[in-house]
């Protein structure tokens, strides 16, 4: 087997490789020895027809199979040979197989994965997030629980921001009818996001059983674009205004959370411990993101057009599941691959270069590690053993936190290097990070 390596470009190569056929013959004929034992042609019993007579009807399809398989084969074997490593499927051209003479030639371009230099990580700079969770915020976080907790009680008072409304509505453009609500009406509470300012002003003031009609002139660039740059006429029947009505903070508003006693103490304590677990997690993944992003920029590198269109896939299939998951067509949403690009870009050198520190410096997680993140996994299930057998009782399942617990190693190692300075921040900033 004769091979050459042309380089095209930093990461495409052709290879041509010429292999001999007289080894491919001996195949070509056991196989049809083979097929002969077995098959059936009109006046000749089971595996008694003449070898020529298989070869008529079944020479171009073994050959074809075994020069197919020459193909696979010597094309690992000079990857392997040339210590090559291929990223993605390469482009295999020959000429037609019958055409074969002594040997047949064929040629496989493909790209390899770029070698990865990191630079000086002791010159970077990782921030990493510190903050104590203060009473401020644990009553902060106990005032969205109470207010998550909120019922509705009948007034028969004008409705004010803050009232839950059941509205009859009929809305018109330019004359022509464009929604009516059901019999029953809708649910709306007054001052929630999500709706113009300017529609919920306009039904502040009403009583039960009045009727407002209003215009409401929508922006050019309003989402849903059906209403954008229209003006809507509204007609709105009001069946019934409710006040909220917020659950005091005692026992039994603590026996809801979880205290069995009705302890508040015990409530605002364990809140306080709950906000200290979330903020460690947050804090970890900020650092976790800068340190990938260090990566990233301290290594410059190409990733491989197969890589890259690999992730781009991947990244326009989550992005269509999490659409339907919302009750959303994908279909009815252009995803185009370009969209993802720079995503893809970025999330394919990182991979690369995850791997690269990972196995220059031993970084894979130990068993004890792998275990451990099951643990913490498990920390929030009322039988924890329960998840811990289920991921042990599949050796797969074990991939997801083998490959968390090896980033942090990775992060670890990278922040052992690193200049890490401390950055006080305040809780309601972290907790708005995605």
């Amino acid at each position: 087997m004769a091979v050459s390596v042309e380089k095209i470009s930093n990461l495409e190569r052709r290879m041509t490789i010429k292999v001999p056929l007289a080894p491919l013959e001996g195949q070509i004929r056991q196989r049809l020895s083979q097929i002969s034992r077995t098959a059936k042609f009109a006046g000749f019993r089971p595996g008694k027809a003449p070898i020529g007579l298989v070869n008529q009807h079944y020479g171009d399809q073994v050959r074809d199979e075994v020069y197919s398989k020459a193909v696979e084969t010597s094309f690992g074997e000079a990857v392997e040979e040339n210590k090559l490593r291929v990223a993605g499927y390469p482009n295999i051209e020959h000429k037609p197989f019958a055409e074969a003479a002594q040997d047949f030639e064929y040629t496989a371009t493909f790209e390899v994965f770029p070698e990865i230099k990191l630079k000086d990580l002791s010159k970077v700079k990782i921030e990493k997030p510190s903050l104590e969770v203060a009473e401020a915020d644990v009553e902060k976080t106990l005032d969205v629980l109470v207010k998550q907790r909120v019922t509705y009680e009948p007034v028969k008072r004008a409705a004010k921001k803050g009232d839950r409304i059941n509205i009859a509505l009929i809305a018109s453009i330019e004359g022509k009818e464009v929604e009516r609500t059901a019999d029953n009406g809708i649910d709306l509470v007054l001052g929630e996001p999500g709706r113009m300012t300017e529609f919920d002003d306009a039904l502040i003031g009403a009583k039960t059983g009045a009727t407002k009609t209003f215009e409401i002139q929508y922006p050019a660039d309003h989402n849903p674009a059906q209403l954008a740059g229209q003006t809507v006429s509204y007609q709105v029947t009001f069946n019934a205004v409710s006040q909220p009505v917020l659950p005091a903070i005692d026992a039994e508003f603590a026996k809801s959370l979880g205290v069995e006693d009705g302890n508040v103490d015990t409530m605002k304590s364990e809140i306080k411990a709950s906000l200290e677990q979330e903020v460690e997690k947050r804090v970890k993944a900020r650092v976790k993101e800068a340190v990938f992003q260090a990566l990233v920029e301290s290594a410059e590198l190409d990733a491989p057009k197969a890589v890259i269109g690999s992730e781009i896939n991947r990244l326009m299939q989550m992005t269509a599941q999490n659409l339907q998951q919302r009750g959303m067509d994908p279909k009815a949403i252009q995803l185009e691959p370009t969209m993802f690009e720079e995503q893809a870009k970025r999330n394919a050198a990182l991979r690369m270069i995850l791997a690269e520190v990972v196995n220059a410096n031993n970084l894979q997680a130990s068993p004890e590690q792998i275990r451990a993140m099951v643990d913490t996994f498990a920390q929030s299930f009322e039988k924890p053993e329960d998840l811990v057998r289920w991921y042990y009782d599949d050796v797969k399942r074990l991939d997801e936190p083998a490959a968390l617990a090896t980033e942090e190693n990775v992060v670890n190692w990278v922040l052992n290097q690193a200049k890490v300075t401390g950055k006080k921040i305040k809780f309601d900033e972290l907790m708005a990070s995605a």
